[in-house]
């Protein structure tokens, strides 16, 4: 079909009808599959403790970054404890959680662990209606675990100030979506010969492109992707998070949506980019693994050394990647203890060789682990 007779695939008349060039795919395919296999190896190594822990990093930076992409910030504490709790992994004491902590965590936690489970109408309205608790999105009453029904006008992806608003992207209309939805949910639903990495890729576009909800579609979409990628490793586990990845090429992530959406049924472009992508977001969690057996190893050769409450919680949070340097006041803060304790607390560890002054010194000391984790 002539490119110029629709402005968006969903209104081609071949529409759904997906094409790609597996040919041009198979070297990402490879790749993407390659790190996977590495990645899978090392935890097969490693104990169930371990595999835990690392499920667990990699969970919590998948539910940060999948809100972060959305401008969404959410208290990194809450959520690991949130998901700690969910998958009975013992962190010490765990943090408050919100509603709308829980409802993001419960959906990502669903869509990995229960990836064998038929992807159904009812279950993506209990994700929506998680994700938005309170029935608003900011300040918007929005349908909640129902698809959209257009009353405000057709939905539209905008960006810029009112008055000067560019539409990056139109969905059909509401009207289509009961029928659109149907027949998505029955491809994810079908066996397929198609490789699994492609049909997680193709699944992702595919939502978004629907876009059903009032608010949330991307979201939903990756957890979607997720759980094709479960499927596809065929573990309840998650060791890698392909929502953080994106969200490190964010700017990325929306222009080939928005070029995909607006070229041909060959998809082939978009396919590559995501199975690019995939494989950083494996290798990045390489370096998560090395910190998670980083870790490991540092508690194994200490042991024998018994710490206060206040040192196993600081040394715990310099092991997970503390956030700007540690001084005597930030370990009162976070130990919520005296100056003068947080000040013993330290010169305590220097003494015995866990922690050293950091070089520079200056108006404040600083701290660091005498054997720092990888950066991650």
């Amino acid at each position: 079909m002539n490119r110029g007779e629709y402005t968006y695939l969903w209104e081609a008349g071949d529409w759904p009808a997906w094409r790609y060039d597996l040919a041009q795919l198979a070297e990402p395919l490879a790749e993407a599959s390659r790190a996977q296999g590495v990645l899978m190896g090392r935890l097969a190594d490693a104990g169930m403790a371990l595999r835990d822990e690392a499920s667990l990093a990699a969970l919590t930076e998948d539910v940060l970054k999948t809100s972060e992409i959305e401008g969404e910030h959410l208290n990194v504490a809450s959520v690991r404890s949130s998901i700690a709790r969910r998958l009975g992994v013992d962190i010490g004491a765990l943090a408050p959680v919100d509603r709308h902590v829980e409802g993001v965590v419960a959906m990502v936690i669903d869509a990995t662990s229960n990836s064998a489970a038929p992807l159904t109408r009812e279950r993506l309205f209990g994700w929506h209606a998680a994700l938005f608790p309170t029935g608003y999105s900011g300040l918007a009453r929005i349908e909640v675990g129902a698809w959209r029904n257009d009353a405000s006008g057709p939905m539209q992806v905008v960006s810029g100030p009112i008055g000067r608003q560019r539409v990056h992207y139109e969905a059909p209309p509401a009207h289509r979506l009961e029928a659109e939805m149907r027949r998505f949910l029955d491809w994810v639903n079908a066996p397929s010969s198609e490789p699994p990495l492609i049909r997680a890729g193709l699944a992702h576009l595919w939502f978004v492109t629907i876009h059903p909800f009032d608010d949330g579609n991307g979201r939903v979409a990756r957890a979607i992707g997720d759980l094709l990628l479960a499927r596809a490793d065929r573990s309840s586990q998650r060791f890698y998070s392909l929502s953080a990845q994106i969200q490190r090429e964010r700017k990325a992530y929306y222009e080939i949506l928005e070029r995909t959406q607006k070229t041909s049924m060959d998809v082939t472009p978009w396919l590559v980019w995501f199975l690019a992508t995939l494989r950083r977001a494996v290798d990045e969690a390489q370096l998560t693994l090395d910190a998670v057996l980083a870790k490991a190893r540092f508690w194994q050769r200490w042991a024998s050394t018994p710490f206060n409450e206040r040192q196993a919680k600081l040394l715990n949070k310099l092991l997970d990647g503390f956030d700007g340097k540690l001084n005597s006041g930030k370990w009162a803060a976070v130990a919520k203890c005296s100056s003068d304790t947080a000040l013993r607390d330290i010169n305590d560890l220097v003494a015995r060789g866990v922690l050293r002054r950091a070089p520079g010194g200056g108006r404040s000391t600083n701290y660091e682990l005498n054997e720092a984790p990888p950066q991650r």
